[in-house]
């Protein structure tokens, strides 16, 4: 029987999507990968992620709230990690700390660019654990 947990990633950044699909296989994962919030949303009709990895900024400026948002309504269990350099780009700070953070940001949990695996690793296991 295979228990790997299944991870889409979804990043316009090629070489971002690339690495991570790396990491996350080397650690043990199945990984689905996507470079649109489009393309992430066609294979969401036949594949049920365990957690999904999404950039913030795609072909529009919030098509990570948007695809966050369409993954929540198709199944509220599956958990989303935004990660984005828009907080150092803008200086916006963003969170998924409080319910209604979660209420508009429809992820559990919020990381900035630049990522390390570590960190990205110790929300996978909080919000997946095995």
């Amino acid at each position: 029987m295979n228990t790997q947990k299944k991870v889409l990633i979804v990043d316009d950044d090629m070489d971002f999507l690339i690495q991570l699909e790396t990491q996350l296989r080397a650690a043990g994962f199945a990984v689905i990968s996507a470079d649109s919030r489009h393309k992430a949303e066609e294979l969401l009709q036949s594949v049920r992620p365990d957690l999904v990895v999404l950039d913030l900024m795609m072909e529009q400026n919030d098509a990570g709230f948007a695809l966050a948002y369409h993954i929540k309504k198709i199944d509220s269990a599956i958990p989303v990690i935004l990660v984005t350099a828009v907080a150092s780009e803008t200086r916006i700070d963003f969170d998924a700390a409080t319910d209604e953070e979660r209420s508009w940001i429809k992820a559990d949990a919020f990381l900035a660019k630049p990522i390390r695996f570590e960190q990205l690793m110790r929300e996978i296991n909080r919000l997946i654990p095995e």
